[in-house]
């Protein structure tokens, strides 16, 4: 599933296309692609036809654009193979098309593709999410980023010192702080010299600000190279891949040589998937037995 620093490449593409367009059709594609929206693909075109796009929108991974009456959003769920693309209208349709919004004017279609089909499109309406802000209801369940100016360094720090799970299970609880998956959780820890399993409890507050500064720090390069791609299901707006892959220091990279002292990287089982991290550097912990 593409993380913060993918959303946020695709939410930057298509803000500057969709703020104040009119919808002029939906014509949907196949209804497992909308299967969220209550009242189906008829109930889809009738909520957004004649609608007035507002901006893109960004929590974590999940991208929306609010619609004009400030009371309801289009909700965007990327999922594994999702991708939202402006290809102008003349150009052939991509094979796992799956929904395609026209707008009243300009050159440029938005289509939703998804090759495995586990995102999708529906409207939602707007909460108050208690910081001043708003957004779906879908979405209101999720922290904040690190890199939301209103995200609370210091609540993070407090809600660490209570969790007796490994540190990378709590970069991962998007209720806790949202965008961070198992891609740049691992090149964070690998910054930080920490071991996925070690105790958030046990960090000092002084180490958890300088895992905090490596989080911001590993998503802020991956943006300015377009995110991370090891296929191309994973694309922007114009349908190019990202090459942050080309400057990870430890995951996808088991048995090369860490760059920091030259120990094999080991890939560990983790959550139902891998852990990525150099055994001298990121040394186990102590068992909590």
């Amino acid at each position: 599933m593409p993380e913060l620093p993918e959303v946020e490449v695709v939410r930057r593409g298509l803000d500057p296309y969709v703020s104040g367009r009119i919808i002029a059709d939906v014509n949907v594609r196949h209804p497992r692609s909308v299967r969220r929206h209550e009242t189906g693909e008829r109930g889809l075109r009738h909520d957004l036809v004649s609608a007035r796009v507002r901006c893109a929108s960004r929590r974590g991974k999940y991208l929306w654009l609010p619609l004009d009456d400030a009371d309801r959003a289009l909700v965007a769920h990327l999922g594994m193979s999702g991708q939202l693309l402006l290809p102008t209208r003349d150009e052939p349709e991509e094979p796992h098309l799956r929904v395609l919004i026209n707008f009243t004017r300009g050159s440029r279609d938005l289509r939703f593709v998804d090759q495995r089909m586990f995102g999708g499109l529906h409207v939602d309406a707007l909460v108050d999410d208690g910081g001043g802000g708003r957004v779906p209801a879908t979405v209101a369940h999720i922290a904040r980023d690190p890199l939301d100016p209103l995200f609370d360094d210091d609540a993070f720090i407090s809600a660490l010192r209570r969790r007796s799970s490994g540190i990378k299970r709590c970069l991962l609880d998007q209720a806790l702080v949202s965008g961070i998956g198992n891609i740049y959780a691992d090149e964070s820890l690998w910054r930080a010299r920490l071991h996925y399993d070690r105790e958030a409890r046990l960090l000092s507050p002084a180490r958890i600000r300088e895992l905090l500064g490596h989080v911001r720090d590993v998503m802020t390069e991956a943006l300015a190279q377009g995110g991370t791609s090891f296929d191309d299901l994973y694309v922007n707006v114009n349908g190019e891949s990202g090459w942050f892959d080309r400057a990870l220091d430890a995951y996808g990279r088991a048995g090369e040589p860490c760059r920091r002292c030259g120990r094999p990287l080991v890939r560990d089982a983790f959550m139902n998937r891998s852990s990525y991290r150099c055994p001298r550097c990121q040394r186990t912990p102590p068992s909590r037995g």
